[in-house]
Formats: structure tokens, C-alpha cells, sequence
């Protein structure tokens, strides 16, 4: 979905050229330089994807840091002045910046905006109520491509004599992630089936779990602004001892209270579960961590699904120590 001077973006045929998807070229707050476009992108996931299509050529401002979670995201006076002095705005859409809604929309009127994610064909999406879908697209990384050609023609639009390379950073860049995308759909394979559930602190992972082949349980909904009752908890604990679930999942930007919850309700009914690791969810990692981009995000999180889902049990001792940090995190 475009706004302000934007029109709707065009899909661009994307070539098969197999190449990798590389650290991250600009740090969070990049400076213009001589004939740089300025593109201001809402969340880490976002940035990545505009660094990847623009390289060297735009300079990228993230608005949200690692680690923050865009459903609950409030912008500050110096975040709205810094959207208001980009060339081009770059969110994710869907209603997962909810509360920059209004700014966006304002901001329509003078400034380019681009919500990527509007664009995918809505036989794509996964709806989660009226006229709303399930925003965390980028977890299905071949649909995920599908979201390039707004950023290339956005950006060939913003800055026409380099609008050449653009679209070969993105053909190059489409083509890695449906590269990606059969590389996680292997190793999530390598599950044993009655192991192949993901319980995660909330809804992020539908996309996942649909991409590739693994049952998705939140506690919380599909945005963290929802509330997890004890009711909820007690359900999943009892899922968790009933088919002897090994490990539950952590995320990056979401607070660790619930997902202790199940680990110690589950000890107390007998059942050892493993804390298997912390997932990228919302939010990639800090700048030259293994997770600063999407792909080795999306690598890191395979890698501790299947590490936790295909592991040993633990004592109950074990589990203890690990469900005391984690309860009192966020």
C-alpha cells in the first residue's frame, strides 16, 4: 500500500540469481551523502530489506532499534521529525506499526510512504479478523520476496539513474530468499513429527509454521498487545505434558513471563520442558550479531527449533534454573 505521492508498486519479474543475503552495509542511523536518498524504515526486518534492495546508494534510518516490538511501538517529536525529513518512508503495514497509523497517514501528504506487506495478494495472507490479516510475513521467507519489487520501484522512482541497479539488487535479493526458503524447509524437516510444535511467547509464527510444516502455538495472540490469561497458560501446559512437548520458545522482543509460566506448570505436573533457546521474532538482532539480518535471523531461529524440538529432556532441577531468569525478564 502507498501513500502521498506513491502509487500502487508494480511487480518486477525477479531473475534466478543465487546469491547470498549479506551483513548489513549501514548501521541504524546512516548519514545521506552527496545524491543519497534518506529512506527512514520502521522496524529492523524493514531496514534490512531496503538495505538489501539499495545498497550503497540510499542512506537508511531505522526508527525502531533492535529489540523493540512494533505493536505496542509509540513515536516520539524526534521520530516524527526524522520520518518527516526522509525522501522515502518504508514500513512493514498490515496494521503491525498499529499505533504509527494516524502518523503514517499524515505523513502521506508530504512524504512518500510504502507499506510493503499491503502489497502481497490477499490469497496469500492469513486472516485473523474483519478486514485484518496477520501482519509477520516476513517469517515465510519466499512470501517475504514477494515484497521486494515495492521497495525496487519505490526506489527507482525516488532516484531514476540508478533505478537499473536497484532492480538488480532486488531480482538478487527475491531470488536468495526462495533460496532461503527451501534451505529452512529442509532443516525443519529433519523434526521428528510428534516433536514438529512451536510454542512461542505469542501468535508470530503462522507464517512459519505454514511455510514450513511445523504446528504454531502463542500464548499470547497475534499481536503482544493482547493479554494471556491463566486459563490460556493451564491449556497449553496441558498440551505441553499431554504430548510430551520437549522444549517452548523465548523471542527477542516479547517478554519471557509467559513462556516461564508453562515451563514451571509443566514441571509441576511431572513433565520437564526445555527453555530451547531465543527466537528473532518481531525484531532482528543488533548490528553485527548473527541475527542483524532477516536471513540470519530466520537461519538462527531454525537452528534452535531444531537443536530444542530434537534434543534430550532435562531434571527437573535443570528446568528449575532455567525458568527462574527467565521469569523475571521484560
Amino acid at each position: 500500500m502507498l501513500f502521498g505521492r506513491s502509487k500502487a508498486a508494480a511487480l518486477v519479474t525477479v531473475a534466478a540469481v543465487a546469491v547470498g543475503c549479506g551483513p548489513a552495509a549501514e548501521r541504524d542511523r546512516a548519514e545521506p551523502g552527496p545524491g543519497r536518498p534518506r529512506v527512514v524504515a520502521t522496524t529492523t526486518v524493514v531496514c534490512d530489506l531496503v538495505r538489501q534492495v539499495g545498497g550503497d546508494r540510499v542512506a537508511v534510518d531505522c526508527l525502531m532499534a533492535a529489540g523493540i516490538d512494533p505493536h505496542s511501538y509509540k513515536a516520539t517529536p524526534r521520530d516524527a521529525d526524522r520520518l518527516a525529513a526522509a525522501d522515502l518512508v518504508v514500513a512493514s503495514g498490515l496494521h503491525l506499526e498499529g499505533k504509527l497509523a494516524d502518523l503514517l497517514g499524515r505523513l502521506g501528504r508530504k512524504v512518500p510512504v510504502v507499506a510493503v506487506a499491503d502489497t502481497l495478494p490477499k490469497d496469500r495472507l492469513l486472516p485473523i479478523a474483519a478486514d485484518l490479516h496477520d501482519p509477520h510475513v516476513w517469517f515465510d521467507a519466499a512470501l517475504w520476496s514477494g515484497c521486494v519489487p515495492a521497495v525496487v520501484e519505490a526506489l527507482a522512482r525516488l532516484d531514476p539513474p540508478h533505478a537499473a541497479e536497484y532492480r538488480q539488487r532486488g531480482a538478487a535479493h527475491a531470488a536468495a530468499l526462495v533460496a532461503l526458503h527451501g534451505e529452512l524447509e529442509a532443516r525443519i524437516g529433519s523434526i521428528p513429527d510428534s516433536r514438529r510444535v512451536l510454542v512461542t511467547a505469542h501468535d508470530a509464527f503462522q507464517y512459519f509454521g505454514r511455510a514450513y510444516g511445523i504446528e504454531v502455538v502463542g500464548v499470547q495472540g497475534t499481536s503482544t498487545e493482547s493479554e494471556a490469561g491463566l486459563g490460556d497458560i493451564n491449556r497449553l501446559v496441558g498440551m505441553l505434558v499431554e504430548r510430551k512437548i520437549p522444549a517452548v520458545f523465548v523471542e527477542t522482543s516479547v517478554s519471557d513471563r509467559n513462556v516461564a509460566a508453562l515451563v514451571e506448570g509443566a514441571a509441576a505436573r511431572g513433565h520437564v520442558v526445555r527453555l530451547g533457546g531465543r527466537l528473532y521474532s518481531d525484531s532482528l538482532g543488533e548490528p553485527g550479531s548473527v541475527g542483524d539480518t532477516l536471513a540470519g535471523a530466520l537461519r538462527a531461529n531454525v537452528e534452535a527449533i531444531v537443536a530444542g524440538l530434537a534434543g534430550g529432556v532435562t531434571t527437573a532441577a535443570e528446568a528449575q534454573q532455567i525458568a527462574t531468569p527467565a521469569a523475571a525478564g521484560g
